[in-house]
């Protein structure tokens, strides 16, 4: 060993040395912090099914790869990251000797080919991502980027750190081949061998190339050591357990999208019945309130802005960020950390639990975060905006796209949970919705005895639970369906079609009750539960003696469809709940139902939120509406899993939209520039919410939108008067 090696030897041991000794601490205070979350005991189960979906999307980048380009570089950038990681280690074998290798492998042939390979795909990788990051700068001409709010230095740095260990790593191979220590053929490694070409035959050039690598990789490892809420370095660590301990694994919709996580206390499900204020958790009020799950998520999250670019309400200049909410929560916990390590915290009456001597050496910057209130204005110094809360269309957009699976959904309705059950804080004009709801069983207001009101003027009888013996499907209709004007057209057309094709089935009529969709996504918890455990009583009864296959319902409103089918089982009512689109698609594809004459002027699709994204219905809908035109529909830019929402959704139907451009509006006017006559929907929300923009848009007179049902109605029945023009909104 010469005095170079001897000295780089040194440098090598002394740097990784300190870089150890602060990852160790790092990974030490991050853990502690997770653990200040509520339990989450559910995460544990079904391992093997947690095991396979986060191999899956790691390995296979499943989600990333939505991102086409993004996804691919990213992907030979992570494997680089891994399988590359094995040259880092050579390096410590190459700074005390100029012909250093790994033991056993480091002179296999495959080994060198496989990792000259991977490390010219991480190099165009890694420039691909650079230049993407770059002509997606926020300070770039031409508006919002996703990355607007990400810490810029920070992805900047990761970037080129690992650019600079790629290049480090030919750098050494190329000063083997120069000095003729290479043990690998040119066929293998062509490039360290066109590189080794132009470097001079300089002896102690491998010790120092690798010693340089060294230094660089635990730069990077010190930096973010130093900095435990650098999400876009950390997630290359945190994106495995976040993925496996993601809420439903075996979902194909995703985790935190479908059905809402239960409200619970202490790890366990809240039941009202018995609940204490004074003794029970009712949503979040305070950080540390979130699960561990809940504080994984934020320490995860790498900045990337995918829920930023997707999100309805960032697109349309609202304050909410999925991003950005994300990141104040992350940047939150970890500042009130050495608060509550020290054993501060409020309980649940909000006195202090730690003593004075507890919090006497803490830092005045951990108390001052601890004085700050979750939710609350720039002026009282709140770490939420509640215009950026109550923003919130609980779409989905966000979970959708998120690479390392963060239930931004979840979160948010656990932070409105406290809002509206504890301090009665939402914004005023939903009270009279959930007034309704509590009152009279439906948002509207309406008599509950004119719920079966649609079904006057039929030319058919509609049966009712209890006055026939056997039904195949009972239909549920749903307050819009019910009380809604145009909502009524969407039902009438339904029960014509299943009369039509010979369906046998059943309402509930005065029986049926609110869902309790819009009171759980705006927090009240206490109404939803009230109104579903009724809705579980009387379908219960409804198909008593029946097993589950045979208890099949029916929903023409996604919301209706999405609750009964994936959350009314947290309440022992399990139902086989499909959409109307879904039903009808069936009864065409067999023949039951036979379009007989085309609808012309185009079409286009609105896909709802809660039917596609949240359940994965895509097709349905796209083929009742392909034989009923007989041809393809128009797309509009964003559908499918990237549909834009319509503004509806998390109760924000009965909320006014006072902040920058309304949301249906945008929608509209996507849907207008396809050309199409007829924007069709499957959902009462979005029907009244694009109907109001299209009106809008002083447009009415040129674009109609209407139910799928309408649409095939009109094909299976051209008889059918077309019916009014749409009557006046119902909510904004």
């Amino acid at each position: 060993m010469g005095s170079v090696q001897i000295v780089t030897t040194i440098l090598a041991a002394g740097i990784t040395a300190v870089a150890v000794w602060l990852a160790v601490r790092a990974v030490m205070k991050m853990t502690a912090v997770i653990r200040l979350g509520q339990p989450a005991p559910e995460r544990f189960a079904d391992k093997g099914a947690r095991t396979r979906k986060m191999l899956v999307e790691t390995a296979g980048h499943t989600r990333m790869l939505k991102w086409g380009v993004v996804g691919a570089a990213h992907w030979f950038v992570m494997v680089g990251f891994i399988v590359l990681s094995l040259l880092v280690l050579e390096a410590y074998f190459e700074v005390a000797t100029t012909d250093g290798g790994l033991p056993i492998i480091g002179h296999w042939t495959i080994f060198g080919l496989v990792t000259e390979i991977i490390g010219v795909l991480g190099l165009v990788g890694i420039l691909v991502l650079m230049a993407i990051r770059l002509r997606n700068r926020p300070n770039r001409p031409g508006g919002r980027s996703r990355f607007t709010g990400s810490t810029m230095w920070q992805g900047y740095f990761v970037e080129w750190i690992v650019l600079l260990v790629l290049i480090f790593g030919f750098v050494i191979r190329g000063f083997k081949v120069a000095t003729d220590h290479f043990e690998f053929p040119f066929w293998a490694t062509p490039v360290s061998h066109a590189v080794g070409a132009v470097l001079p035959d300089w002896a102690d050039g491998v010790s120092v190339a690798a010693a340089i690598k060294i230094i660089i990789s635990m730069t990077w490892l010190i930096v973010i050591s130093l900095n435990v809420t650098m999400g876009v370095a950390w997630h290359r660590f945190l994106a495995f357990p976040n993925i496996f301990f993601k809420r439903e694994p075996t979902k194909p919709a995703g985790s935190g999208l479908g059905a809402l996580r239960p409200m619970t206390s202490q790890g366990k499900p809240l039941d009202f019945e018995e609940a204490d204020p004074e003794k029970d958790q009712f949503g979040v009020a305070q950080v540390e309130q979130f699960t561990w799950k809940g504080l994984l998520d934020f320490s995860t999250c790498t900045e990337c802005g995918r829920c930023q670019s997707q999100c309805p309400a960032w697109n349309t200049g609202k304050p909410l960020s999925p991003k950005l909410l994300v990141l104040s929560l992350r940047d939150h916990a970890y500042a009130k950390a050495p608060y509550l390590l020290a054993g501060g915290g409020k309980d649940l009456t909000g006195e202090e639990k730690a003593t004075a001597a507890q919090l006497a050496h803490l830092d005045v910057l951990a108390l001052a975060e601890a004085d700050k209130p979750l939710i609350g204005t720039a002026e009282e110094g709140g770490v939420i905006d509640p215009d950026v809360l109550w923003s919130c269309t609980t779409c989905g957009a966000c979970v959708e796209q998120c690479p390392v699976d963060i239930e931004h959904v979840d979160h948010i309705v656990d932070m409105r949970r406290y809002q509206v059950l504890i301090e009665s804080s939402f914004p005023s004009e939903a009270g009279v919705m959930l007034r309704n709801l509590e009152n009279k069983g439906n948002p509207w207001g309406a008599p509950q005895n004119t719920r079966e009101d649609w079904t006057k003027g039929l030319d058919f009888e509609v049966p009712r639970v209890g006055e026939v013996d056997d039904f195949e499907y009972l239909f549920w209709v749903g307050c819009a369906g019910a009380f809604e004007d145009r909502a009524k057209k969407t039902t009438r057309a339904v029960a014509t079609l299943l009369n039509e094709a010979g369906v046998s089935f059943a309402i509930l009529g005065e029986g049926e009750t609110c869902s309790g969709d819009p009171a759980r996504r705006i927090g009240n918890e206490f109404v939803f539960q009230m109104l579903a455990q009724q809705n579980v009583e009387t379908l219960n009864e409804a198909f008593e003696g029946r097993e589950k296959a045979k208890r099949k319902i029916v929903a023409t409103c996604p919301h209706c469809f999405n609750t009964l089918g994936n959350e009314y089982g947290q309440l022992g009512g399990e139902f086989e709940v499909v959409h109307h689109t879904q039903l009808l698609a069936h009864l065409v594809s067999t023949g039951k139902l036979t379009p007989v004459q085309p609808v012309d002027g185009g079409v286009t699709y609105h896909d709802p939120c809660y039917l596609g994204r949240h359940n994965r219905v895509f097709a349905a809908p796209r083929e009742v509406l392909g034989d009923a035109i007989e041809g393809e529909i128009t797309e509009m830019p964003r559908n499918s899993e990237r549909s834009f929402c319509c503004g509806a959704g998390g109760a924000r139907m009965w909320m006014e939209e006072k902040i920058g451009k309304r949301i249906n509006v945008d929608r509209v006017e996507e849907a207008m520039a396809t050309g199409a006559k007829t924007v069709a929907v499957g959902c009462p929300f979005c029907s009244t919410m694009l109907n109001d923009g299209v009106n809008g848009k002083g447009a009415g007179e040129q674009v109609e939108v209407i139910d799928v049902a309408s649409v095939l109605l009109r094909s299976v029945k051209p008889e059918q008067p077309r019916g009014d023009k749409e009557s006046a909104p119902v909510a904004g």
